[in-house]
């Protein structure tokens, strides 16, 4: 576990590195902890084997990525299932206070590939082309993760696919348990997106988010809804795990 350790304060260290400048006219890329300045966080080794950077947890041996959230949304359309607590709240299922930056971190540390597929080109003004990035085969599955979440009832520790909490309204059917996507987000002007917009996952695409969702509608924002009959109520702490595919 000391070489675990050892290892992942080395690429941390690699991680923010001196960035290099950025003009004021150049389109997002991806690989923000390579061109953003930021402070050094610390990760601390927890005793069971765990890590923590933040108020974000995760394991060298499973890979999992564990944020602690609140239930945000209960009605109304949703477009994002994760958002920092000062992101876009109002449309958000869960919001945290753990910084987006400390998730990426988490999941660039535990070896994770991103994938720029779903992020739009820009030009040089930063306007969306409406084109997308052309990734590998092996890039595009490596990148794919899936979500769950955990929650206490009544004592006991419930867990269920991030899927089952959020229903398409057209067919009143749960989103499919499809492997969602991770980006990393990326960067522009010198800011990391996913920082500046405290989007963390979103089920609408967004060049902010760090996590896509790729399945059917994923560009409609007006079919999400909170599955109420199975989630707990709102105001309800919550863990949303990211895990490999």
């Amino acid at each position: 576990m000391l070489r675990i350790f050892i290892v992942l304060t080395l690429l941390l260290a690699a991680l923010h590195a001196e960035p290099a400048a950025v003009e004021a006219s150049q389109p997002a890329t991806a690989n923000p902890e390579a061109e953003q300045k930021v402070a050094k966080p610390a990760i601390i080794k927890l005793d069971n084997g765990m890590m923590q950077i933040g108020l974000v947890t995760f394991d060298p041996r499973t890979r999992q990525v564990r944020v602690p959230c609140t239930v945000n949304m209960t009605e109304g359309q949703i477009e994002y299932a994760v958002v920092n607590e000062k992101g876009k709240i109002h449309e958000a299922l869960l919001c945290t206070k753990a910084s987006p930056t400390d998730v990426n971190i988490a999941c660039k540390l535990l070896r994770y590939v991103s994938s720029e597929e779903l992020y739009a080109i820009q030009d040089a003004t930063g306007l969306s082309t409406g084109k997308y990035p052309e990734v590998s085969e092996s890039t595009r599955k490596a990148a794919r993760v899936n979500l769950r979440v955990e929650w206490t009832k009544d004592g006991h520790l419930q867990t269920t696919r991030f899927a089952d909490w959020i229903i398409n309204s057209v067919t009143s059917k749960t989103m499919s348990v499809e492997p969602w996507v991770y980006g990393g987000s990326m960067t522009y002007n010198g800011k990391f997106l996913a920082e500046t917009s405290g989007d963390i996952a979103s089920i609408l695409v967004s060049n902010d988010s760090l996590i896509l969702y790729a399945g059917a509608d994923k560009f409609n924002d007006e079919v999400w809804l909170p599955n109420t009959r199975r989630m707990p109520e709102q105001g309800a702490r919550v863990t949303f795990v990211i895990q490999p595919n």
